[in-house]
């Protein structure tokens, strides 16, 4: 399916994210993180690695090897990955209590450490594919004037796209509305590549759409469960923020003469008769 994006296309595919992405981290409060991103990320992800793999390797003299062997690597890795997906799921309670498991111990003991390192990965390979983009689609303009007849209306477009997008996940977070947001990204995109882009692109843009649709449709589950855990995590967030301070214990009240001694008796009688009023004023 990315062979068939264009190279057009998935460079705007992969800026479009790369906007709501920053654009979601930002409106984030200090100390929270949104770990959908994480899943709604996958089609974007291959549109950035296509973009950086055909910038790179763009007049290579083995260029289709090159191409053939990062395919290879990739399926390679993916099948180990998924051993890996399937073995856990199934053998990770036991081999953690039995403590013979090398690869259910390693996750065992590193398991805090890898929504890190994922978001590291992925702010690499954006960037790359960042530039990547821009470096495609500029390779397209014979002058200045017609990549700012271009640029112009593709960032106003993406702006207020993502402005809407993110006022109608606040007010209906749904799975619904996960695939509400996919259709009004591709059909702004379409509606934009048929005032300045080509034929092409448009038909491009209906496969972009099938892999968006594809990607979340299996990930539903997932995307459900963490749009919970965000949920969930800003409700514990703001409840910390807005809690009171804790009044300091008081020091024990020192009576001159000993409690004992009827001044002793006095002064403790009207400290707990104090106390008692501040308990009852409300």
């Amino acid at each position: 399916m990315f062979t068939m994006v264009g190279h057009r296309v998935a460079a705007l595919v992969v800026l479009e994210f790369s906007l709501r992405a920053v654009s979601t981290v930002l409106s984030l409060r200090k100390g929270t993180h949104s770990s959908q991103l994480y899943l709604l990320c996958q089609f974007s992800l291959g549109c950035g690695v296509s973009c950086s793999l055909g910038y790179l390797q763009e007049g290579a003299s083995h260029r289709t090897g090159n191409l053939l062997l990062s395919v290879g690597l990739a399926a390679l890795l993916t099948h180990y990955v998924w051993r890996l997906a399937c073995h856990v799921s199934t053998m990770y309670e036991l081999h953690c209590k039995e403590r013979y498991c090398g690869g259910c111990l390693f996750l065992l003991t590193t398991w805090h450490g890898i929504p890190q390192l994922l978001c590291n990965a992925l702010t690499v390979t954006f960037a790359v594919a960042n530039l990547a983009a821009v470096a495609l689609i500029n390779r397209d303009f014979l002058s200045t004037s017609e990549a700012i007849r271009f640029w112009t209306p593709l960032t106003i477009c993406y702006t207020l796209l993502v402005i809407y997008m993110q006022e109608e996940e606040l007010q209906n977070p749904t799975k619904q509305m996960a695939f509400q947001r996919v259709f009004v990204r591709m059909g702004g995109l379409l509606i934009l590549l048929m005032t300045v882009g080509r034929w092409m692109d448009i038909a491009n843009v209906l496969i972009s759409l099938a892999g968006e649709i594809w990607c979340l449709a299996r990930t539903g589950t997932m995307l459900e469960v963490c749009r919970e855990q965000d949920y969930s995590e800003s409700l514990s967030f703001s409840a910390s923020a807005f809690r009171p301070p804790q009044a300091a214990p008081r020091a024990p009240l020192r009576i001159p003469g000993g409690s004992g001694s009827p001044r002793g008796r006095i002064l403790k009688e009207r400290s707990l008769a104090e106390e008692d009023g501040v308990a009852r004023r409300p």
